[in-house]
Formats: C-alpha cells, sequence, structure tokens
C-alpha cells in the first residue's frame, strides 16, 4: 500500500523546508528593490537590479539542468543553500554598518538568481525520487500552493521588517536559508537513481536532453501549452495594473489586483487533487485551457475596474490544476537521469515568454487599448487550448501507473 503524500517524511522535509526558504525569498524581493530606492533614490536603479537578476535566471537555466542529471544532488543543494546564507548575511551585515552601496546589492542579487536558479531545477529534478509516480500531480499542487502561500505573505512581511530596520528583511532570507539546508540534510532517501553511465560532456548532455523533449509528443505540446499560458496570464495582469493606473485608480486598489490573483491561484492549488480525481489528465487539461481562454475574453469587458481582475484570478484558479498534470506526467514518463534537462527546457520556455509579457502588454495598450490587449492574451491561451485538444501526446495520455519509466 502506497504511503499517503502527507505522510512522506521525505517530501515534508522538503516541502516544508522550502516553504520558509520561498518565504524569506519573497521578503527580500521586495527589501531589495526598497534598499535601492533608500540608498539612491533612482527607480531605475532599483529596476535594474531586478531586471539583472531574472537575465542570470533565464540565462543559467539551461545549465542548471545539465548539472542537475551530472552532479550529485543533495551536495549541489545544500550548496547553493551555504552560498546563499553567506551571501545575504553579508548583505545583512553591510547593511547595519552602513556600508551597503549599489554594487554590494548587485552582487548579492546575481549570487542569489544563479544559486536560486540552480537549486528549484534541482529540487524538481529530485521530487521524482522522493514521491511515487501516482502521487507526483498531487507533490506538484501541494508546490503550487507553497508559492501562492509564500508570494501573497511575503511581500507584506518584507515591507513590515524593512520599516522596522533595514536590515531585518536579509537576515530573515539569511536564516531561512539555513532551514532549507537543515531540511534537505535531513532526508535520508537518495535524491537520484543510480547511475552506472559516465555522464556524457556538458554540450552533449544538453544536446540528449533537447533531443528528449522534441523527440517527445507530450513534452512538445507541453512547450506549446505551458507557454502561452504563462505569457498570457502575465501579461494579462500588467495590462489591468497599467490600464488602472491611467485611469487614476489609488495605488493601494491597484496592489488589490494582485492579491485577488495571488488568492485565485493559491484556492486552485488546493482544489487540484480533487480536479485531477474528477477528470482524466487529457480532458482536464483542455478543460482548463479553454476556460482561461473564455475568463481572459470576459475579463477584456472589465479593463477600467478593479472587477477585471476576477476573470484573471479564475484563470489563475485553473492553472495549478493543470501544472499538476502537466508537470506531474512529465516527471513520470522522463528518466531520472533526464529529469534536469527537460525541466530546465520548458521552464526557460515559459519564464522566457512570461518575462516578455509586461513589456509586450505595455506596446499593445499603448497601440490598441487595454480591451484589444486582454483579447491578445485571450487568444494567445487558445493557442494553447488548440494544442491541448489537437496534440496526439495529450490525447494518448496514459494513467500514470502505465506511463512511468522505470
Amino acid at each position: 500500500m502506497t504511503t499517503p503524500l502527507w505522510r512522506n517524511r521525505e517530501f515534508n522535509l522538503l516541502w516544508s523546508s522550502q516553504s520558509l526558504s520561498d518565504l524569506g525569498s519573497a521578503i527580500a524581493q521586495l527589501a531589495v528593490p526598497l534598499l535601492v530606492l533608500e540608498r539612491t533614490g533612482s527607480p531605475v536603479k532599483a529596476g535594474a537590479v531586478g531586471t539583472t537578476a531574472l537575465v542570470v535566471k533565464l540565462a543559467v537555466r539551461l545549465p542548471a539542468g545539465v548539472l542537475a542529471d551530472r552532479i550529485d544532488r543533495r551536495r549541489a543543494l545544500l550548496t547553493c543553500d551555504v552560498v546563499r546564507l553567506i551571501a545575504f548575511l553579508l548583505l545583512a551585515t553591510a547593511i547595519a554598518a552602513g556600508r551597503a552601496d549599489l554594487a554590494t546589492v548587485i552582487v548579492v542579487a546575481v549570487i542569489d538568481a544563479f544559486c536560486t536558479a540552480m537549486f528549484n531545477t534541482i529540487e524538481l529534478a529530485s521530487i521524482r525520487s522522493i514521491v511515487p509516480p501516482a502521487q507526483l500531480p498531487s507533490a506538484v499542487a501541494r508546490n503550487e500552493a507553497r508559492s501562492y502561500g509564500t508570494s501573497l505573505a511575503g511581500p507584506p512581511l518584507g515591507g513590515l521588517l524593512f520599516g522596522v530596520t533595514p536590515f531585518l528583511p536579509f537576515l530573515g532570507n539569511a536564516l531561512s536559508y539555513l532551514v532549507s539546508f537543515a531540511g534537505i540534510a535531513l532526508i535520508r532517501r537518495p535524491l537520484q537513481a543510480e547511475r552506472d553511465e559516465r555522464p556524457p560532456g556538458h554540450a552533449a548532455a544538453l544536446a540528449e536532453g533537447l533531443r528528449f523533449v522534441f523527440g517527445n509528443p507530450f513534452l512538445r505540446a507541453v512547450l506549446i501549452i505551458a507557454a502561452p499560458l504563462n505569457f498570457a496570464l502575465n501579461g494579462a495582469i500588467f495590462t489591468i495594473i497599467v490600464t488602472l493606473q491611467r485611469h487614476g485608480v489609488q495605488p493601494a486598489v491597484i496592489g488589490l489586483t494582485e492579491t485577488i490573483v495571488g488568492v485565485g491561484g493559491l484556492a486552485g492549488a488546493f482544489v487540484a487533487p480533487a480536479l485531477q480525481r474528477w477528470l482524466p489528465f487529457a480532458r482536464l487539461i483542455r478543460v482548463i485551457c479553454w476556460a482561461a481562454a473564455g475568463v481572459l475574453v470576459a475579463s477584456s469587458w472589465l479593463t477600467a475596474s478593479i472587477a477585471a481582475a476576477v476573470p484573471v484570478a479564475l484563470a489563475v484558479f485553473l492553472g495549478p490544476s493543470c501544472n499538476a498534470a502537466l508537470f506531474g506526467y512529465q516527471a513520470a514518463i522522463t528518466p531520472d537521469h533526464l529529469q534536469g534537462r527537460v525541466l530546465s527546457v520548458i521552464l526557460l520556455a515559459a519564464m522566457s515568454t512570461s518575462a516578455a509579457a509586461p513589456v509586450l502588454a505595455g506596446v499593445f495598450v499603448i497601440t490598441w487599448g487595454s480591451a484589444r490587449t486582454i483579447l491578445v492574451f485571450a487568444a494567445s491561451v487558445a493557442v494553447a487550448a488548440l494544442t491541448a485538444t489537437l496534440a496526439a501526446g495529450i490525447r494518448t495520455m496514459r494513467p500514470l501507473e502505465e506511463a512511468a519509466t522505470p
């Protein structure tokens, strides 16, 4: 009899320690631009630090996937935590001593972005080693809940701690990496399968991962589904925020937009396991994609008010169920020695389109207006829905126990 996920010691150690680590990261994510603004008074410099970190994460994603499949995953995770812990302790000390200049903040932000991209890829690649195939979608859904929960709680807590004294958010983040280190060190089970063959060189390993992704009908479909969905949801949220600002809505009210959307995602993560039991994966993915396209069309009629966030929140509500089905199935069908590379390719595609969405949304709003911009993003989701409907890789999805690779 399979042990229930909530009694899986290894997964719960990983999940709980990373919940606190993610909370620390969300706290620091708000505190970094506040610190730069306080020290330089320049919004451009504050934005540049965030952009630099994002570029580093994108650049590291594919190499992180290769390393996740070549090196000892536990040791790599522990190393990332130690490096981030030291970096943020030094930053907190520099702030307390009044010596934290812009260069110091940028260096720490780059180190954190590099290690976080590595850590997240390796962590996701490790889940298959500690969770049975049938429970992988539920594990992904729990991770989705973790992500939405910490993103909701972190920024207010970061602002509160920064208001007490500027070094506190960064000290808190450093301590969260200490908790992460302890949680991973306590995991007994190996985080990867035994490897009999010597791994290929980095370039050959990356090529092997790309061949596997583009040679698998299901994984090709995931690329075409995940990228438009991420692009559309991030673009729609940004469009609503820009539109409300142009209509003179108070900043506090505009801030509710992301809160409403975040609550939708958190609720969706809790409902995801039930949806997975009610509908077969292929049908569930199709229903979610078409429903998301429909609610974005509804949002295009409401762009001048905060009510536009409600349909977007409904689309985000469906997101965790879709991610749980897609990434749970991906983890089951991908051999352990390819997990990191496959994940890195999919995540790079999703992150790249998501990063481009705000810039394109701004251009579209100026050119076509808010309503038409939302419809453009709805059309992007329709591409994902058509793929989910027509792609052979989705239509032929089998039960996880049958599909899972040994």
